[in-house]
């Protein structure tokens, strides 16, 4: 249980903080006066003032805010600060602004990733473990010990990669080169149709061959610069992902029951620090991802809404109506309130159904 809550408050005492960090030094950069930066909502816990600007810890840490300077037409802004309000500048400045926190989250994602790649990834051989009995990869003549190099003349390094390619192959016969008792052979083999379940539990064709991994794993590790990139890939393929996912769950495709709340968060934070540093770091950008999805969408109150105004305000040539926009952020406060609610709902029962 400790673990859990200590490994939580970091995770989103740093996560918060990344994210109002690029909120802030947007504003900073772009002339933009900040009053207040803060890690939680509520009541001030701590605090110190630098300059014009109040740095906290507050008391409800499920967030963080920066407050602009003449963040909103009512904010009373003296005249000679009138070139600093937030409310003055020029729309493509009030969205790089706004952009800037989630833009943040996506950039701690794939530098967090990039590291994971350089310390190195364990994965699995692509040595075959296991031969299913009737399977096309046994009428072929492949053995359990035999070591895939290549498939069709591609590099095989990983079992990923052989999995990957027998996958996609769409049924056509592969030339599938194994390493066997240090002797190199070309074996041909036809992948059978088999259906399978997405990550979303969607039936779907898939192809085998029949074989097993083995055991046996290697250390992969990558140079700064390839590691970098593969932290650009990850991070982009698990945003598509986090995306597809919410457009199932509209489509009810995935149930909401799937989402998680604090004390899930809290859970699997502390089961990943047990597996290790390199673990949690990942959950962190896996995390972080999420949270600048969730940020990016249209709703009033999040970045994404702010953003809908900001972009009509582009096309239009003119501000959102004041009486609209706090129309839109007292049902976007609801909504926000009401997916809490039933996060937190969902955590209780799972709590009480394990």
């Amino acid at each position: 249980m400790g673990v859990n809550v200590v490994s939580v408050i970091i995770l989103l005492g740093v996560l918060i903080f990344v994210h109002e960090l690029g909120h802030f030094l947007l504003a900073k950069s772009l002339g933009v006066g900040v009053l207040k930066f803060s890690l939680g909502f509520g009541p001030r816990l701590i605090g110190k003032k630098v300059g014009e600007t109040e740095y906290m810890i507050s008391l409800v840490p499920l967030g963080g805010y920066v407050k602009l300077l003449g963040e909103s037409d009512t904010d009373d802004v003296q005249p000679v600060d009138e070139k600093r309000s937030f409310v003055k500048q020029h729309v493509l400045k009030k969205i790089a602004i706004v952009i800037a926190g989630p833009m943040f989250n996506f950039l701690f994602a794939v530098l967090a990733f990039a590291a994971i790649y350089m310390v190195g990834v364990p994965s699995l051989t692509p040595e075959i473990g296991s031969v299913q009995p009737g399977s096309p990869a046994e009428a072929a003549g492949i053995r359990a010990g035999d070591r895939v190099v290549a498939i069709d003349g591609s590099a095989v390094v990983r079992w990923s990669d052989l999995a990957e390619t027998v996958a996609k192959s769409g049924g056509r016969e592969l030339v599938v080169k194994v390493n066997r008792e240090g002797v190199p052979q070309d074996i041909r083999v036809k992948p059978e149709s088999t259906k399978g379940k997405t990550l979303f539990g969607e039936d779907v064709d898939t192809w085998k061959i029949g074989v097993g991994a083995s055991k046996n794993t290697f250390v992969e590790r990558q140079n700064p610069v390839r590691a970098l990139w593969s932290g650009v890939e990850q991070t982009w393929n698990i945003t598509e992902l986090t995306i597809i996912s919410i457009v199932k769950m509209i489509q009810g495709i995935v149930s909401p029951d799937s989402l998680g709340g604090p004390i899930a968060i809290a859970q699997m934070a502390g089961a990943h620090v047990k597996k290790g540093i390199m673990n949690f770091v990942f959950f962190m950008a896996l995390l972080s991802i999420n949270l600048a999805v969730l940020n990016l969408l249209p709703i009033p109150v999040l970045d994404g809404g702010h953003l809908l105004f900001f972009l009509v305000e582009l096309v239009t040539g003119r501000e959102v109506n004041i009486r609209w926009r706090e129309r839109a952020q007292q049902v976007g406060f609801f909504i926000l309130v009401m997916l809490m609610i039933f996060v937190f709902y969902n955590d209780i029962m799972r709590i009480f159904g394990e």
